[in-house]
């Protein structure tokens, strides 16, 4: 063989092997898109979470979970007039539960709106409890606001160990994150005002 012929092999061979590539990425890549369209509590990582296009996406699998969960009148509301909330479920104490999912990067903190909105939903839906449930965190005015108002948080930290506990087919204690009550002390605009001396 001479010089010509070894670069033309070395050059289809340097073609077949980037087409062999970019076919396995966009295999990869359509897996993954699959994964998140189907919404499959069993195959969702935070990491495919993270990856989600849109909120919507978050909330069918936050619904599929909470079915899988084993609650009773899991719906997913309508996008549009959701009145604040995404979900609404009964838990295993008879109390109807409105959530609000927020799909955010793990350094986006969630904000005092989530809490107002997921809180006034709550009378429209006719709900007992109202949850926020996000990949994030949360701002401390919204940890606040949630606890005087007893709106139930749940952020990325809970989020993972949801996942981890419905994989790992712990159905009691994933149940028992999502229903516990918060019993933060919290300080209110009254027991402030009392503590600063006048």
């Amino acid at each position: 063989m001479n010089w010509n012929e070894n670069m033309t092999t070395v050059g289809i061979g340097i073609i077949v092997l980037l087409l062999l590539i970019a076919w396995i990425i966009r295999r990869v890549i359509r897996r993954g898109q699959r994964i998140r369209s189907e919404a499959n509590p069993r195959k969702i990582t935070i990491k495919d979470i993270d990856k989600m296009q849109d909120g919507s996406e978050f909330e069918l699998y936050l619904y599929h979970l909470f079915q899988q969960l084993g609650y009773a009148e899991v719906h997913k509301t309508t996008s549009s007039r959701d009145f604040g909330a995404d979900l609404v479920f009964v838990d295993r104490a008879g109390r109807r539960n409105v959530i609000q999912a927020k799909r955010y990067g793990a350094n986006h903190p969630v904000g005092l709106s989530a809490v107002q909105e997921i809180y006034t939903s709550m009378r429209y839906y006719e709900a007992d409890r109202s949850i926020v449930l996000t990949s994030a965190r949360y701002t401390e005015a919204c940890r606040t606001l949630a606890a005087v108002n007893g709106v139930k948080l749940l952020d990325r930290e809970d989020l993972l160990d949801l996942i981890t506990l419905f994989k790992s087919r712990r159905m009691e204690e994933a149940l028992e994150l999502i229903e516990e009550d918060d019993q933060e002390p919290v300080e209110t605009w009254q027991s402030r005002r009392k503590r600063v001396p006048r």
